[in-house]
């Protein structure tokens, strides 16, 4: 058989052998020829232990190979327009973008604490927008100790809606992240949202275009959710993701919320599939580590980081970085 058609042959066997590998994968596997990664490597130091200011953090991003940074939104709020050119400089220079803020305002308290959240909101979203911030995230309390399910939802839906209003006003996405552990919603007299499936609900019930996720594998996991549950999503859905692996030899609904371990150290969560079908959707917002771990939480920043960013880059590894 000459060179060149014996070439040609062989590049036609790959190429069947691989569709034929394609064809017969599980449907809740993924793909490891997917595009590569939109989303960004976040670094969110409350997080993980670390204690800096908002240009110390930028300053940690940068050393450890972090891609984008959790904003500080009263930080933000103190500067005026020279201070933000400076900031915005800073970051240019070394190479990180903004991550998702945290939502500043209480919003699963008394009513008085709320409206006195909601006081200063507009002031607080008007600086993220003059700085460019355009994710805000939130978590969801999975239980209740005397509102019940649908009491707890119209409150739920009501307050946010009205966050919600206000940072889309202000050019924001809102996440919320529901909150899986069965140790931790089964802990009080009512239980509330802890599964994909019910944040949809309040989603829906909020309406308006600017509301979706926060996903967690940590809580992906405990949820008992798959891939396929993921992909039920779009990138419009997601604004922002944690990344966190659990303890060994404890069974799924025995998982306690604060002993989380950082990603791929221990490979009992499914990171793979999980970062796998972000990158499917084309997500491409911040991707963070929320361990609750108290070794971590105990190192310095620099070895905070570092442990983190290490771990990090391990996992996205798994879907070739």
């Amino acid at each position: 058989m000459p060179h060149v058609h014996r070439r040609f042959v062989l590049k036609q066997a790959l190429a069947a052998g691989l569709a034929s590998v394609a064809a017969t994968a599980p449907a809740n596997t993924w793909n490891p020829m997917a595009a590569k990664r939109a989303f960004t490597m976040d670094l969110t130091g409350g997080a993980i232990g670390v204690r800096a200011g908002q240009l110390d953090a930028i300053s940690l991003a940068n050393k450890y190979g972090f891609e984008s940074v959790a904003p500080n939104a009263g930080y933000l709020a103190s500067l005026n327009d020279s201070g933000r050119k400076e900031l915005a400089a800073l970051m240019k220079a070394r190479g990180v973008v903004w991550g998702a803020a945290g939502l500043p305002v209480e919003f699963r308290k008394d009513q008085d604490t709320f409206r006195s959240g909601m006081k200063r909101l507009p002031e607080l979203a008007k600086a993220m927008e003059l700085a460019g911030v355009t994710r805000v995230s939130t978590w969801l309390k999975p239980y209740h100790p005397d509102m019940t399910y649908v009491a707890n939802f119209r409150q739920h839906a009501r307050r946010l809606r009205e966050c919600v209003k206000v940072l889309g006003d202000h050019g924001q996405r809102f996440g919320m992240e529901y909150v899986g552990p069965k140790t931790l919603w089964a802990s009080e007299r009512h239980s509330f949202i802890h599964t994909m499936a019910e944040t949809k609900d309040l989603i829906a019930e909020i309406g308006r275009d600017n509301v979706g996720f926060v996903l967690d594998s940590w809580h992906w996991y405990t949820a008992h959710e798959t891939a396929d549950d993921l992909r039920t999503l779009t990138n419009k859905d997601v604004v922002a993701c944690d990344l966190n692996d659990a303890p060994a030899g404890i069974m799924i609904d025995q998982q306690i919320d604060n002993r989380r371990e950082l990603p791929s150290a221990t490979g009992v969560i499914d990171l793979k599939n999980f970062l796998g079908v972000l990158v499917e959707i084309g997500y491409d917002g911040p991707v963070r580590s929320e361990p609750f771990n108290a070794k971590l939480n105990a190192m310095e920043n620099d070895d905070a980081c570092a442990a983190t960013a290490a771990a990090m880059k391990k996992a996205f590894a798994l879907i070739g970085g």
